[in-house]
């Protein structure tokens, strides 16, 4: 499907799910509709070992053993918890396992201030329900509801920005396995099929916003997904994100290697700089996660593409880079102009390559923001 923004994993990669189910002769759980082993090859890629008749690209890039013990949570009957830095792939995990095992990753719940109880049960279709009164076809189920239904994954997004109360209805779901509906007189319960699972995601830096009650960690495996520091792996990542955002566009424009070598190494500077900070107002606000990473190459790209020679520049990398970071004024751009400076331009000095333009574009960046 060529006329969405954005396909869901199961859309996107269709054809690869559709060839893995049908040479999977391995067990599965429940109504999985490929085997743990299928799902986890899926995530990360296939192998010379695996001997398929075809190669099935890499997915998601992070340690096998976080997958693998993902994919043993959701095979019991424990929710998964995803917890992790902003820009992890924790999300991105969570879709991809939803697409893999039942071929659905919309059932979604996005966890805020204003989630109740109604986004995780149910509501009623008002109208209906004044014309024929309350019954299962006024219902409108919840995606964690239909989830239930269905014995499919429900995911629920940033579970710790909901409040004590949605965590603890939630608690019912995990524990009981299902859901009472006390206006009805007959058919009130709603009984989990097997298969049912809920995949949820929670922010590191969230910590104190509604910390999650023990009971309700009691009911989740918990799979902590660390910052990509590993230089080739989120490479890697940058990579393949990027290959994607070319070709949605329908983008002919080469990314030299040269400078995404600048990329990684200011983000990898950035970050040991935020490490030695002593303050919070010695550190740039953002994460410095692969995900900003994708973001400020993808600004550069598309900058490039429109407004540019169709060619990526280390001045529109260092531009996008600063315009991207610079969340604060004008503490981010203190930050910024300091790393320039400090680390930057002495480089740019004895390394030469890209880092002289890298360094005029980040200046150009500054006195225009300032």
């Amino acid at each position: 499907m060529t006329d969405l923004l954005r396909a869901p994993a199961e859309i996107k990669y269709a054809e690869e799910l559709d060839w893995l189910e049908s040479v999977d002769d391995h067990p599965k759980p429940f109504s999985w509709r490929l085997s743990p082993k299928m799902v986890r090859l899926f995530v990360l890629g296939s192998e010379r070992a695996d001997g398929l008749d075809r190669e099935i690209p890499q997915k998601w890039f992070g340690d096998r053993s976080f997958v693998e013990r993902s994919i043993v949570t959701l095979a019991s009957d424990r929710g998964l918890l995803l917890i992790g830095d902003p820009g992890t792939g924790k999300s991105w995990l969570a879709e991809l396992l939803s697409a893999a095992i039942c071929r659905n990753s919309t059932q979604v719940v996005q966890g805020t201030a204003g989630t109740t109880e109604d986004h995780i049960k149910y509501s009623w279709n008002v109208s209906m329900v004044i014309a024929k009164g309350q019954s299962r076809a006024s219902m409108i189920p919840s995606p964690i509801m239909t989830a239930m239904e269905t014995g499919t994954i429900g995911r629920f997004e940033e579970l710790t920005r909901s409040t004590s109360d949605v965590q603890d209805a939630l608690i019912s779901i995990l524990s009981e396995k299902y859901i009472s509906v006390p206006e009805l007189d007959s058919d009130n319960i709603v009984f989990a099929k097997p298969g049912f699972s809920v995949i949820a995601t929670a922010n590191s830096r969230d910590r104190g916003v509604n910390d999650l009650s023990s009971a309700l960690k009691r009911r989740f495996n918990f799979v902590r997904i660390p910052v990509v520091t590993n230089k080739r792996s989120e490479t890697e990542i940058v990579r393949f994100r990027t290959e994607e955002l070319l070709r949605r566009h329908q983008i002919d424009l080469d990314v030299p290697p040269t400078l995404l070598d600048v990329l990684l190494q200011s983000f990898a500077d950035l970050r040991a700089s935020a490490a030695a900070a002593g303050s919070d107002d010695e550190k740039l606000e953002s994460a410095l996660s692969t995900a900003e990473q994708i973001g400020v190459l993808e600004d550069a790209i598309l900058h490039s593409n429109f407004f540019g020679e169709r060619a990526l520049t280390a001045h529109t990398l260092a531009s996008s880079l600063v315009g991207s970071l610079a969340r604060r004024e004008p503490e981010d751009l203190a930050i910024l102009n300091k790393y320039l400076h400090g680390v930057v331009e002495p480089r740019s000095k004895e390394e030469g390559g890209s880092w002289p333009e890298f360094l005029e574009g980040g200046r150009d960046a500054i006195a225009t923001l300032s």
